[in-house]
Parts: structure tokens; sequence; C-alpha cells
């Protein structure tokens, strides 16, 4: 796997990493999932599941979302390694899925760090209609005052020192692998969580949820899904969906029959929700077994929004990020 963090541009690629914006456009094999999938009728294959799960993670139930800040709320970003202390960075994410009169733009999708090593560095990440044209990504990088672009991270590179991959986050599409039913279940126990103590802890994590059990006796898809990728550090993922909003609420990778890590997803039905598939995310979670890292990106319910009527087209620009303060 490429690592990020040998590069000279070293924070340039963790302000992409840690954004998680939007998904590379790769020459599919199948059709492109939009908005306007509807949901399956009868028992669906695992091609619509996985579908769904698509549907679900990009937030296409909604015409835009936002993780903000509200007070001292705003979502933060934990690694922690055995026997070091953690680290912690602060985002806001807003997300535009509401581009029915663009021919050619199909999301936006702005991230503003507030904190740490990243504090004042903002990215700007446009995805198109047309499925053969790449996404493009602007940064801004605060310590030169200026916009840099840059083409999209590789599937497997370091999601920013986290456990997550860019894969994992945003570029895999449904038609990267082959996907098989497993069966039905009942998803039991709670999910992951970073334990820290006291003494680890700083202003933006005093006062971390615990461990989500939202997912605990929700009936559940369970599907295998295959890489078609060559050489590949996971030869297949099980996903556990739920049966009505296809939420993931876990994804466990293995690699020679031995799981390598695992992803655990804290989804909320959104308030108000029209649509099953309107879910909003409370945490996501990741640990590679293989190091013991952690991973814990904590979304406080009070900086999230979605369908919000004051947030204009204009905010989604590079207007916005050269606005940023460092």
């Amino acid at each position: 796997m490429f690592n990020f963090h040998s590069l000279p541009f070293k924070r340039i690629t963790t302000h992409l990493s840690i954004a998680a914006t939007l998904a590379i456009c790769t020459t599919a094999t199948q059709a492109d999932v939009t908005r306007s999938l509807a949901l399956p009728s009868g028992t669906p294959s695992a091609d619509e599941i996985i579908d769904q799960v698509y549907y679900v993670n990009h937030f296409f139930g909604f015409d835009n979302y936002g993780i903000g800040k509200k007070g001292k709320k705003i979502t933060v970003l934990v690694n922690k390694s055995a026997g070091e202390k953690p680290t912690t960075v602060t985002v806001e994410r807003y997300l535009n899925n509401s581009y029915n009169d663009d021919d050619t733009v199909k999301a936006r999708d702005l991230a503003i760090f507030r904190s740490g090593k990243l504090r004042g560095t903002g990215m700007l990440v446009t995805e198109f209609d047309d499925p053969a044209k790449n996404s493009s990504y602007a940064i801004w990088i605060p310590s030169l005052r200026k916009i840099r672009r840059f083409a999209e991270p590789a599937h497997d590179d370091a999601w920013g020192g986290t456990d997550f991959t860019f894969g994992d986050v945003v570029l895999r599409k449904p038609q990267n692998e082959t996907h098989e039913m497993v069966g039905s279940d009942t998803f039991s126990g709670c999910l992951g969580a970073v334990t820290l103590a006291d003494d680890e802890k700083n202003k933006y994590t005093r006062k971390l949820p615990d461990a989500s059990c939202v997912a605990e006796g929700k009936s559940i898809y369970k599907v295998k899904s295959t890489t078609k990728f060559e050489n590949w550090w996971y030869d297949e993922r099980i996903s556990y969906v739920d049966k009505e909003s296809f939420a993931d609420y876990r994804t466990e990778f293995f690699k020679d029959g031995k799981q390598v890590k695992v992803i655990d997803r804290d989804w909320r039905p959104a308030e108000g929700a029209t649509n099953p598939r309107q879910v909003v995310w409370g945490y996501w979670y990741g640990k590679t077994f293989e190091t013991g890292h952690e991973t814990w990106a904590v979304i406080p319910p009070e900086v999230v929004t979605y369908n919000d009527t004051s947030k204009k087209q204009k905010l989604w620009t590079e207007k916005t990020l050269r606005k940023i303060r460092r």
C-alpha cells in the first residue's frame, strides 16, 4: 500500500485523506448509482443491496448534508496507536447533491479544518455527471495562501494516517467488486469505539460518547464483496447492512482467510425523514488488527444539518476556500 506520509506534500495529502470527500469516477461496467435510485421491490439481490449502500453513504437522500460547528461542538477525528499519545483534528464538512439544473456537475463537497496541524486548510471536490470524467480536487493551502489542484488518490492510499483508505471512505464503487449474498442475520452487540485514559484526553475528547449499540437487534443482510483488483490488500469483505435503511453498520475485511480490519459506522435516522435511507453519521470507527491502530471520527448530533435551505450554491466555490482564516 502506498504511504502518503513519504511524500514531501505530507500535509496536503493528509488534507485529502481526512476530508474523505466524493468518489472517483471510473469507467463503469454497470449503471452509475444516482439520486434517482429507487428502493428495491421484494428481496433485493446482493448487487442491489450494495447499490443502496452506496446511495446511503453518499447522502443521495438529501439535497445537502453538513457537519458544521455549534458552540464548542465540532467533529473530531481521533487516531490512536498502542503506547502513543492520540492525535486529534477537527473538521467541518458540507456536501451538496442539488445540481439538477446543471448538466455537468453531480455533487460538490467542501471540507474545512479548524484545529491541529491542518488548521486553516480547506478542500473542495467536484464530482461530474459523466462517470468517465475524474473528480476535481482543489485544496486551499494556508501557508501559501494559494489553491492547488490534485489528481484523485488511489483506492488503497492511507487516509491521513487513519485506519481508513480512500477506497473505504469515498472511492470504492459497486462495480469494483463482485457481490454475493451470504444470508440474513440479527446484529449482535455494540459497535467499536476508542477508549482514552483521562491523561490522553484534550478539550475535544473530554466528552466523547460511549460505544454505540444502535445496531443491536437490527435485522441485517450479510453481503460478501470480492475485489476485482489484483494483489490487493484484502480479498473480500463482509458488509452488515440494515434491511430497512441499507445503512452498513459493520464491514469486516479478510486477506488469505484472516480478518485484517474492521470498520463500524454509527448510523442514525434523520429527524423528519420521509425515506428510510435518510440516515446520518454518529461516528466511524476503524481498527487494523496487525498493528492495533484505531481511528474514531465522532460527529456530535448538534452539528449535523441536512436539506438546509440557508446554504447557497456559492458556499461550494473556490471563493469560500480563499476566505478561510488560519
